[in-house]
């Protein structure tokens, strides 16, 4: 096994946890789901990121099991629109031409 596959692989972002810790390895992350409570790592989105972590161990890319492991970690967040931001400038340039 090389040094590119298996449990040692890193993220290419560590993954920061809610504590101030950091998760770097897919072992990292295997660590501190199973060391969750029961109730806890047996929602579905925790077991989502399990299956991701294991799939990467073999050989997939490790932003799978990182999108996984973070939207476990974030499932309560919600994200809320905020209509008051700056608006772009897409969509609003006149062309010559039509000047």
């Amino acid at each position: 096994m090389t040094s590119k596959a298996g449990w040692q692989r890193k993220f290419e972002d560590p993954i920061p946890l809610p504590d101030g810790r950091k998760l770097v390895t897919l072992r990292d992350a295997a660590d501190y789901i199973t060391s969750l409570p029961k109730k806890e790592s047996d929602l579905l989105e925790w077991q989502a990121a399990i299956e991701a972590l294991m799939l990467c161990s073999r050989g997939g890319h490790t932003m799978m099991a990182r999108i996984g492991v973070m939207r476990a970690l974030n499932r309560h967040v919600e994200r809320v629109f905020n209509p008051d931001r700056k608006e772009t400038h897409w969509g609003k340039r006149k062309l010559k031409r039509d000047q």
